[in-house]
């Protein structure tokens, strides 16, 4: 961890905030940006999060979908425990055949939401970066045909640039509409955005 990012981290005002109100990470208030500009997360629905560690995004969303929702956090790495009682986790791989299956299970039937915040290892060099997210947000969003309800939707990151628009062409082919949106609380030399997925086909 170098010297500029731990500086970087320490002027940066939503880690600050995450801090002080005890949220696992900054990307809760870009899950909240997103939620606010789409209106995407009410009470009652049944969410998956993938790629849900260290748990921002899915705290924010048991707090929105309240006592008779439900979020499974799906992750390669253990979660630490959440107080939240409408909170089921799954550690697997979303590559595993077995993961669909396990997930539907534990909903109990197909879901209104798929989240995916997945990043890969970055390597450094833009292009295996690239390839490598452009892969993750494909596995995800095949997972999410496999257990989204109709008419359900998507939030996927994606990075800017070179294959991403293979992502975006194959989110239109699953949903009615797709939008793109950096929310505020993205770095801005960040390449993330996000994609949204609304009304599953």
């Amino acid at each position: 961890m170098s010297q500029r990012w731990r500086k970087e981290r320490k002027r940066d005002p939503y880690h600050r905030l995450a801090k002080r109100h005890g949220y696992r990470s900054r990307a809760l208030f870009k899950l909240r940006q997103i939620d606010s500009r789409f209106n995407l997360i009410r009470k009652d629905m049944r969410i998956v999060d993938l790629g849900a560690a260290p748990g921002g995004w899915t705290q924010y969303v048991a707090d929105k979908v309240g006592k008779k929702g439900l979020v499974v956090a799906v992750d390669l790495r253990e979660l630490d425990p959440l107080p939240h009682k409408n909170v089921k986790t799954l550690q697997i791989d979303i590559s595993d055949e077995e993961a669909p299956k396990r997930i539907l299970e534990i909903a109990n039937g197909r879901v209104d939401m798929v989240l995916s915040d997945l990043s890969p290892s970055l390597s450094g060099v833009w292009e295996v970066d690239v390839a490598r997210q452009v892969d993750l947000s494909l596995r995800a969003l095949k997972m999410a045909k496999r257990i989204l309800k109709r008419s359900g939707s998507m939030v996927l990151k994606v990075f800017e640039g070179m294959d991403s628009w293979r992502v975006v062409e194959e989110l239109r082919k699953g949903f009615s509409t797709v939008k793109l949106f950096k929310p505020p609380a993205s770095r801005k030399r960040s390449a993330e955005i996000y994609a949204v997925g609304l009304d599953f086909k």
